[in-house]
């Protein structure tokens, strides 16, 4: 049995048994803190690697051993992937569709959870199954069927049919918002209808405004998937001046071989805004993941 012993200052000192605890409390500590530190250098060698590729002339990229501080600057590049292909129209495609989409997407998918989460009506749990059953129908099995009928429609070539479709809602978005709202207080609603409210007004006055967390992560989620969208933009868009920058970059890829430089450059320009983005949008990200899923 571990005997106390008084400390010089007043204080009981520790036990062996406390002070072993201890030491491996910081010895679990210190092996968590590096093994992430090990997986986070692991994932950001690619990113790096493209940021020291971007300033390398072709003929030192790929030059054994690899050199992450490029011998010679080469700034150039930048300039001229800006001017090898329509950069700029590519990045005003890219941007407006993210814009536009993501409008789309937190409008429709914040009313459509509100009514599974807060309105009684039959049916509700059942027509919401069906609906998170879509989740397993990948865009490559209902991509055929949605191209005859934008098609049919004269849609093609346009940015109508990325578009209009995050206006009627999507099943993983509907889910995180619907358990967010699940978890506020059925109360608000009671004394808002006691006061007057209509359920248009319990809608914005009430679950919009205590929903935000929610609402920042779909949003997060819908910039950051739709800024990297190729296959939508691939299928449906046919002139290169409708191109994204995700499609343009495929372009610095020439019948004599391949633009390195240029396309690290364009790519290094393409990912460091959303980069800087989810930086600074993390903290709201996270907590709206936090906080989604309490409640079932």
């Amino acid at each position: 049995m571990a005997v106390l012993q008084p400390a010089a200052n007043g204080r009981r000192a520790m036990t062996v048994e406390e002070r072993n605890y201890l030491l491996l409390q910081r010895l679990r500590s210190l092996i968590k803190h590096a093994v992430l530190i090990t997986f986070g250098i692991a994932f950001m060698l690619p990113f790096v690697w493209m940021i020291s590729s971007s300033v390398k002339p072709n003929i030192d990229i790929f030059e054994i051993p690899v050199r992450l501080i490029p011998k010679s600057l080469r700034l150039e590049n930048y300039i001229d992937a800006t001017n090898a292909i329509p950069f700029w129209q590519y990045l005003w495609n890219s941007t407006y569709y993210t814009i536009f989409a993501t409008i789309g997407a937190v409008l429709s998918n914040t009313f459509i959870a509100y009514g599974f989460a807060r309105v009684r009506w039959r049916g509700r749990n059942v027509l919401f199954i069906i609906v998170i059953a879509t989740m397993m129908l990948p865009f490559q099995v209902r991509m055929i069927p949605l191209y005859i009928l934008f098609a049919r429609i004269g849609w093609l070539n346009s940015f109508l049919p990325l578009i209009v479709p995050n206006f009627f809602g999507n099943a993983f978005y509907i889910f995180l918002m619907r358990q967010f709202m699940m978890t506020l207080p059925k109360e608000l609603d009671d004394a808002a209808r006691i006061d007057g409210a209509s359920e248009w007004g319990i809608f914005w006055r009430v679950a919009v405004p205590l929903s935000k967390p929610a609402i920042l992560t779909v949003a997060i989620f819908e910039i950051i998937h739709t800024w990297h969208d190729f296959i939508g933009p691939l299928v449906y868009l046919r002139h290169p001046t409708k191109y994204t920058l995700s499609i343009g970059l495929r372009l610095y890829f020439t019948q004599y071989g391949a633009e390195w430089g240029l396309l690290m450059a364009a790519a290094a320009m393409f990912t460091i805004p959303m980069v800087i983005f989810f930086f600074f949008a993390q903290r709201s990200f996270i907590e709206g993941i936090t906080l989604t899923g309490l409640k079932g």
